[in-house]
């Protein structure tokens, strides 16, 4: 196996497994900020006390996620350094904006956030969990940026072989970068929210703490369903652009051949054979293709055999069919996740409106399965994304293949593999037993009641997210 496929399976393996973490982060986060704001606002104790439950459990998955996040950046100057030279200049201020005040804007204020309960006022301490929800959206918004300079390369200017950054507000401004932050930001609030409506879904079929779950539930499906539709629409926005700034991967992800007729069909389903480019079987829906790409119902899309001829125009000889299936398939299973997460709110939404919830054992044990759902979605929204792009690192401007180190080794790319598997492993069953534990103990546990706390009736317990 070469260095450069290995180097690829490493940077996927690790990339992936930290995105488990950051949309849980800003989901979570969100949640119990707008928990807190329901206490303040409406003074009810069980507000006070999701805030405190859900933020244990937010605190433990940012700990875990930030231990994750520190292998990325470091692996941009082991295995893919001549990727950081030429892009360095481009890619490192959004990077160091992220680090520099969104990073530390979260870790700042979730210091004063576990610490404050008993010192700061109500008012002041929920503004710190905000701040911190806050600098989790800032902190992706950067990221993002960085990113769609790889997916559509704009602010920049070609030096001695290195991009050098020419407009830093065009990097701010990038079509790629405002389709991509809504449809990630709305997909990690529903992250966070189907995490607890599973949860909470658990407990009531346990019977356990029935009124605490239950409000939990209907917030979460509340946020569950804005934020299924916002991931819908901010979708649907992106495959619009997608038709000007990368329309292989549009091609690609509908396994499209040859140019469609006009209007274009969307394929559902493609047995996809890619030695002899075309599709053995299909069920298409008439019509929505075009609907997607240009959202009216006219219109034909360029197929890969088309767009290959005119690539090959203008960059030279090579292949630039990205790995079919791989795209196809990913776009069909995020699709597929986030319209069943849409529907299961709205089912949430009927059967609590009509007193059924409590008694529908086989919704809630679906919705206790359906926490993985929008993981899955996020990840396959990010393989096709990234898998789409392929043969390039930069689009248009420097393939994979140019991006490798060329130093990096087979046997030092195998040895790390295997030992971040290995690290990554003790952290993933690490947090799967901190969140079972918490989530056992129920949301009326104290492991302080030995400790003096104020007489505020904002503060009768301290914070212990820490240390429990």
């Amino acid at each position: 196996m070469s260095e450069l496929v290995l180097a690829r399976i490493q940077f996927a393996s690790t990339t992936l497994f930290h995105f488990l973490f950051v949309p849980m982060s800003i989901g979570l986060v969100f949640m119990v900020a707008l928990m807190e704001t329901l206490y303040v606002v409406k003074k009810q104790e069980t507000y006070l006390k999701m805030a405190k439950f859900w933020g244990h459990l937010f605190l433990i998955n940012f700990a875990v996620g930030v231990v994750t996040g520190i292998l990325q950046e470091f692996q941009f100057g082991l295995n893919w350094s001549d990727y950081s030279r030429f892009v360095g200049d481009v890619f490192g201020a959004p990077l160091a904006v992220e680090a520099l005040l969104a990073f530390f804007m979260e870790s700042i204020f979730i210091g004063l956030w576990i610490f404050g309960w008993d010192r700061l006022s109500k008012k002041v301490h929920l503004l710190c969990i905000w701040l911190v929800s806050f600098g989790t959206i800032m902190s992706s918004f950067w990221i993002l940026t960085a990113n769609s300079f790889m997916q559509e390369p704009v602010g920049f200017t070609i030096k001695n072989g290195r991009a050098e950054m020419s407009d830093f507000g065009a990097l701010l401004t990038n079509p790629q970068l405002w389709v991509e932050f809504p449809h990630v930001i709305f997909g990690a609030l529903a992250t966070g929210a189907f995490f607890i409506a599973g949860v909470s879904a658990f407990k009531l079929l346990k019977k356990k703490e029935v009124p605490f779950f239950h409000k939990s539930f209907k917030l979460s499906m509340i946020v569950g369903l804005i934020a299924g539709i916002g991931v819908a629409f901010s979708g649907h926005m992106q495959a619009e652009h997608l038709m000007e700034s990368q329309p292989m991967k549009m091609a690609a992800s509908e396994a499209l051949w040859d140019d469609s007729g006009d209007p274009a069909a969307w394929t559902a389903f493609a047995n996809i054979d890619t030695n002899k480019e075309k599709n053995t079987s299909e069920i298409s829906i008439p019509y929505a293709l075009s609907y997607l790409a240009y959202q009216k119902f006219s219109g034909s899309v360029k197929g890969m055999k088309t767009l290959q001829k005119e690539y090959e125009k203008t960059y030279g000889k090579g292949d630039y069919i990205p790995p079919v299936k791989t795209t196809f398939w990913s776009f069909r299973i995020m699709a597929g996740a986030g319209a069943l997460m849409i529907f299961a709110a709205i089912a949430g939404f009927i059967l609590n409106r009509r007193k059924k919830l409590h008694t529908s054992k086989w919704y809630l044990r679906g919705m206790v399965a359906l926490i993985a759902f929008p993981f899955i979605a996020n990840s396959a929204g990010w393989i096709m994304t990234e898998i789409g792009r392929q043969p390039w690192t930069v689009m248009g401007q420097m393939t994979t293949a140019q991006s490798v180190s060329p130093n990096v080794t087979t046997g030092s790319l195998l040895f790390s593999i295997i030992g971040f598997g290995v690290m990554y492993l003790i952290l993933g069953t690490l947090l799967v037993f901190l969140f079972v534990r918490e989530i056992k103990k129920g949301a009326d546990h104290d492991d302080h009641k030995d400790v003096p706390v104020s007489t505020d009736p904002f503060s009768q317990e301290v914070y212990h997210g820490v240390t429990s």
